[in-house]
């Protein structure tokens, strides 16, 4: 189950199905991201960031495996 983590105003999660273990999310957010023993990126359980550098790491994701949420809205916010 892909797993969602709230990290400020955004709520994270990434599509294990979709993800390719690119690792550019984590070039961008290693604080954030990391690669688990399938290769498969995770967000970080009490990561912290600022939402810019977490939206600079969804969208250099080339499968847009990265979904992030507005926590207060619940809208999408990428990939929109």
């Amino acid at each position: 189950m892909d797993k969602e983590v709230q990290i400020g105003n955004l709520k994270v999660k990434v599509l294990r199905d979709t993800c390719i273990g690119a690792a550019s999310c984590v070039a961008f957010a290693p604080t954030v991201f990391q690669l688990d023993d399938e290769r498969k990126a995770v967000v970080i359980e009490g990561a912290n960031e600022t939402a810019e550098i977490i939206m600079m790491a969804a969208q250099s994701c080339p499968v847009k495996a990265i979904i992030l949420t507005d926590a207060t809205t619940g809208e999408q916010v990428w990939p929109n």
